[in-house]
């Protein structure tokens, strides 16, 4: 669902598919925390990829997504034609940097909150899932000022899916699983790569986007909206899709 206006965007030249990564909407739901090994989510990729008779895509991440994106196209470099992230840096990149910077570790206390068997389901849920509501419209952590606020209906939509029994545990486990194949072994990024950052995030400092030029060995363009929130694909899509187009559309050229 937050990629609706991406999929209404690309689907003229593209065949679009978004995921319900496993755990999430009416995707299987594993209930043990080891099925959600990053390991096992990027092989969903490969296999899912593989089921729909393709064997090479462009792919797209956000956020954790992005997490799985980048370690998709790190280990799978065959299969990503070109990797487009929004608001998540290179996994290396994040796990120096949040050793290194104690800001960045308090803006991603919510990953060790979520490493706490049930209370975290329990939170989300309390008094009409205001919690939840939150995280995607108060002034701190929702969608940018400037940008396109969530519909009621669209509020609704989340509602439902994470109101749905035993629902927000598959979730919350891609994050209980969050270190299970960091360190990296291989880290380079050999195919074309733009990331996309909303500067308002409050989870991410936007120095780890720089940084990240370093680990990829191809084109690399860096695109930072100054008013844009960590929900950049809902935040800004008219912008977002331009940037994605264009990008598209270039000749591929590995740096010299």
């Amino acid at each position: 669902y937050s990629w609706r206006h991406q999929m209404r965007e690309f689907k003229s030249e593209y065949r679009v598919v978004a995921l319900d990564l496993r755990g999430y909407g009416e995707t299987d739901a594993p209930t043990h925390r080891e099925n959600y090994k990053l390991d096992c989510l990027i092989t969903d990729i490969k296999d899912i990829l593989e089921s729909l008779g393709y064997s090479k895509c462009v792919l797209i991440g956000h956020d954790w997504g992005g997490m799985i994106a980048w370690l998709a196209a790190i280990c799978y470099p065959e299969m990503v034609i070109k990797l487009i992230v929004v608001n998540f840096p290179h996994p290396s990149v994040f796990t120096e940097y949040i050793l290194r910077h104690p800001s960045q570790m308090m803006k991603s206390s919510l990953y060790y909150f979520f490493q706490m068997p049930w209370f975290p389901e329990l939170m989300f849920t309390i008094n009409d899932f205001k919690t939840l509501k939150n995280l995607f419209t108060s002034p701190s952590t929702g969608i940018g000022r400037k940008g396109c606020k969530l519909t009621a209906e669209d509020i609704e939509a989340y509602l439902y899916v994470f109101s749905q029994p035993g629902a927000l545990t598959g979730p919350i486990n891609h994050y209980r699983n969050l270190f299970s194949c960091l360190p990296l072994q291989h880290h380079e990024v050999t195919m074309p790569t733009l990331l996309l950052w909303g500067e308002r995030d409050p989870f991410m400092e936007v120095e780890m986007a720089e940084i990240t030029r370093m680990y990829v060995k191809n084109q690399f363009r860096l695109t930072i909206l100054s008013d844009a929130s960590h929900w950049l694909q809902q935040d800004q899509p008219d912008i977002v899709n331009k940037l994605i187009w264009t990008f598209l559309k270039e000749e591929s050229r590995k740096r010299e």
